[in-house]
């Protein structure tokens, strides 16, 4: 008997020594080759297998952990691949390295910058942060992120339900970068909408999927000045009642279904696509489009926002962003004025810099009446990617296009011209078969004679039948909270059906 256990215990051993292979301490340094100093970066490591490898020190999530230049690991022997990133302003470094049985491994990475856009005025920004408040500055400093509100309040979760709530919610750090700890979010039957600048959460717990109606809480949020409500993504099905209300600020036009390395290809459980006129994997990303142009050819002027929901969907921090342009040094309330104004464009890789008459996104052009109006677009484009293809898009419609083949483009673009009313962008497509990689101006708008705005008649109609489809799905059975959720439908329609009324283009 003590001959089985003796035998039985040096099997399990020979075993573990066989799994758990030698190794030995590997230090990984990544520096910035223009500073020639350690710099904070994204750090997507694999072993032989193809199995992403983390760190037990450090912001670890998915497929990648962050560090701050520096990263010590205890590796089991074997080869290893990696790529560094730092936000979309830096070459990726890609490479490999060995690790041999009990050597102490030195890796020495080189990054090095694209463009500065901070030092050109533009600050990056996103709104979709759902990381722990305690990682959240290496976070931002890993991608090189200026503004991240972090959500700490989720319909049932709430960071502060057994802890006090800080004096000092909005942090400023590493000189330039800014988070608010009091970010939150709505998200149920009818989609999410996400708070920004509140000094505490929403009384949302214990909400249903219908009840109460997400309109309750952003007219209870509109009592605070300060606050920001984004529509998280433009196919979600209360979309058309939240644009009527005008409590709402920006949308998600670069979303989380937008995924570095590939695509939520649906719409969850919102509006679905055509997916026979809109295929995988780009398809979620036209309908988005499509339905942001929809919401400006109704006559609504709303900025583009964008955010990754990194903590929730497989994303980095910062992989859908927003850039706003401001004169001078980065200000916390600046950026989101600049962001409301529109100054701005969303990304998730191409740098997309564009004027229209030496004017930046968001400029409202008036002209008059007795001629056709000229707009002439210069555009600055740089990335990793390969751009596919960088479109005009005017009320709508893509109506210039041009093919690089190229990873940057710096010139003129077509020129193009109104008779009436309307409004444009630029919008800039990558060659990347796994998800849409892309980049896209806010709006210019132009105002001729006395007609200032144009309102579609098919937009706003398609607004009234999605109302009517939303309706329908609405499954409350007590009386008296059917009606106190449908009031906020009723008075959607209206609003829908006197833009049908209003408008004067087809």
């Amino acid at each position: 008997m003590n001959r089985f256990w003796v035998l039985l215990c040096a099997v399990v051993l020979w075993c573990a020594d066989a799994i758990l292979l030698p190794g030995a301490e590997v230090v990984i340094n990544v520096v910035d080759t223009a500073t020639d100093a350690a710099v904070p970066c994204r750090m997507h490591l694999r072993d032989s297998a193809g199995e992403a490898v983390l760190s037990e020190t450090l912001p670890s999530y998915r497929d990648h952990f962050v560090c701050p230049g520096t990263a010590t690991l205890d590796l089991p022997a074997g080869e290893y691949t990696y790529e560094v990133e730092r936000g979309p302003e830096y070459v990726a470094a890609t490479g490999m390295f060995t690790v041999v049985d009990g050597a102490k491994k030195d890796v020495a990475i080189t990054i090095a910058r694209i463009t500065d856009m901070a030092a050109a005025g533009w600050w990056s920004g996103e709104l979709h942060v759902h990381r722990d408040v305690q990682d959240i500055e290496l976070l931002m400093q890993a991608e090189d992120l200026h503004i991240a509100p972090v959500i700490t309040w989720w319909n049932n979760r709430n960071v502060w339900k057994d802890q006090a709530i800080p004096e000092q919610l909005l942090v400023r750090f590493d000189g330039n970068r800014f988070y608010h700890l009091m970010a939150g979010e709505d998200e149920r039957e009818g989609g999410a909408l996400l708070y920004f600048n509140l000094t505490r959460p929403l009384e949302i717990i214990g909400a249903t999927r219908e009840f109460p109606s997400p309109m309750a809480f952003l007219q209870t949020a509109r009592q605070h000045k300060q606050v920001w409500v984004d529509i998280e993504k433009p196919f979600w099905w209360d979309v058309p009642i939240w644009l009527a209300s005008g409590q709402v600020d920006s949308i998600g036009l670069a979303n989380n279904h937008m995924c570095r390395s590939r695509m939520y290809e649906d719409e969850a459980w919102g509006k679905p696509r055509d997916e026979q006129r809109l295929p995988a994997p780009r398809g979620n990303g036209m309908w988005t489009q499509e339905l942001y142009y929809k919401i400006l050819n109704s006559g609504l002027r709303i900025p583009p926002s964008a955010g990754s929901a990194s903590g929730v969907l497989p994303n980095p921090v910062g992989y859908n962003r927003v850039y706003v342009q401001l004169d001078g040094e980065l200000a916390y309330d600046a950026w989101w004025a600049g962001l409301r104004d529109g100054r701005s464009f969303v990304t998730n890789g191409p740098l997309l810099k564009v004027t229209a008459n030496g004017k930046l996104p968001g400029h409202i052009f008036k002209a008059k009446a007795n001629g056709p109006f000229d707009v002439n677009l210069v555009a600055d484009i740089t990335g990793r990617d390969e751009i596919d293809v960088i479109e005009v898009i005017q009320n709508g419609e893509v109506v210039q296009s041009l093919t690089p083949n190229a990873q940057s483009f710096s010139g003129e673009l077509p020129a193009i011209t109104f008779d009436r009313s309307g409004w444009f962008l630029v919008r800039v497509r990558c060659k990347n078969p796994r998800t849409f990689r892309f980049a896209s101006t806010a709006a210019y708008y132009v105002e001729i004679g006395d007609e200032p705005q144009r309102v579609s008649k098919s937009a706003a109609q398609f607004f009234v039948d999605w109302v009517e489809e939303r309706t329908a799905r609405v499954k409350l059975t007590d009386p008296q909270m059917r009606r106190a959720v449908l009031k906020h439908h009723k008075t959607a329609r209206e609003f829908w059906q006197d833009r049908v009324k209003a408008a004067n283009a087809d």
